[in-house]
């Protein structure tokens, strides 16, 4: 979603937008989808999760979180319906996208511990749903995949649940905002360092300094995560967050597919080139389909 402005006032001006019914959004031939809420963290309210389903399963499927992007303080469960539809239908997998909560009002941890709780819902209520809890993932781009990086290393850490896989699509995941693509890219369309900044100060609630968990690059030890499929675009500030990432999860000895995209921005930006973004859109389905089914 570009911004023209400050996130804050975009923030304001997303203040009176309600997430529209099921029944209005576009439905889909090969895809359920439903909406419940779910056990939030402990004290917090029930987390707002839609359930796309694909038509014809026999057996239990596997299924992963979808989190959704937009700087950790814009975006809901409507702006990825389509894209969470796509993705279950391509991938035979049941997806679950989160509505979690939203900084500056909910700052840190709250939009993390509302997707792990999702995730501990999905792994406990697996049969139920029909869900093989052996096969679980966390998917998310931008924002989102910090989120989802962060749920891998809480269920890493926490004893669970296990997940067999992440998918992560031009992350954010360094506040220090220091890496060689962030100052050289630092006024690019889409997204640029000054919108960067002010993610992270408003996604952090004032605090200097991200605990490892809101900004993953920061952890030291990433061994015992999931496997991994990291794509980034060149033309993005976040470039080499998500490269850097990709090579230590190796070096940790994590399985991990990367694939940088030349000349697109954040996000696969590139209006001139829909040929591209399609045979990138189509990439990340078959990762997606490969993580959670095992299959070349």
């Amino acid at each position: 979603m570009p911004i023209t402005g400050t996130l804050a006032d975009a923030v304001l001006d997303r203040a009176g937008t309600a997430l529209r019914p099921l029944h209005e959004l576009p439905g889909f031939e090969a895809v359920a989808v439903s909406e419940r809420s779910v056990p939030g963290p402990a004290g917090a309210p029930d987390v707002l999760v839609r359930i796309y389903r694909p038509h014809g399963l026999t057996a239990p499927a596997p299924a992963t979180l979808w989190l959704h992007g937009g700087g950790f303080v814009l975006g809901n469960l409507d702006h990825v319906h389509q894209g969470a539809a796509q993705a279950a239908a391509y991938a035979s997998v049941i997806v679950v996208a989160v509505g979690y909560r939203l900084a500056p009002e909910h700052p840190y941890p709250a939009g993390l511990e509302d997707a792990y709780a999702a995730l501990r819902w999905l792994a406990a209520d697996a049969a139920s749903l029909g869900v093989d809890s052996a096969r679980l993932g966390v998917a998310g781009a931008s924002s989102g995949a910090a989120l989802a990086t962060g749920v891998a290393l809480l269920a890493r850490d926490r004893g669970g649940p296990p997940l067999r896989f992440q998918h992560l699509s031009t992350p954010a995941l360094d506040d220090r905002l220091n890496t060689r693509s962030m100052i050289e890219l630092a006024d690019v369309p889409i997204w640029n360092r000054r919108l960067a900044e002010e993610s992270w100060r408003l996604y952090l609630g004032g605090d200097h300094t991200a605990p490892a968990y809101a900004a993953p690059a920061r952890v030291e030890d990433l061994s015992g995560l999931p496997p991994a499929y990291i794509s980034t675009a060149g033309l993005d500030p976040l470039r080499d967050e998500g490269i850097l990432y990709a090579l230590r999860l190796s070096q940790a000895g994590v399985p991990v597919e990367s694939h940088n995209f030349p000349g697109l921005y954040h996000a696969f930006g590139a209006p001139d080139r829909p040929a591209e973004q399609r045979r990138i859109a189509v990439e990340h389905l078959e990762a997606l389909r490969r993580g959670l089914h095992g299959v070349d």
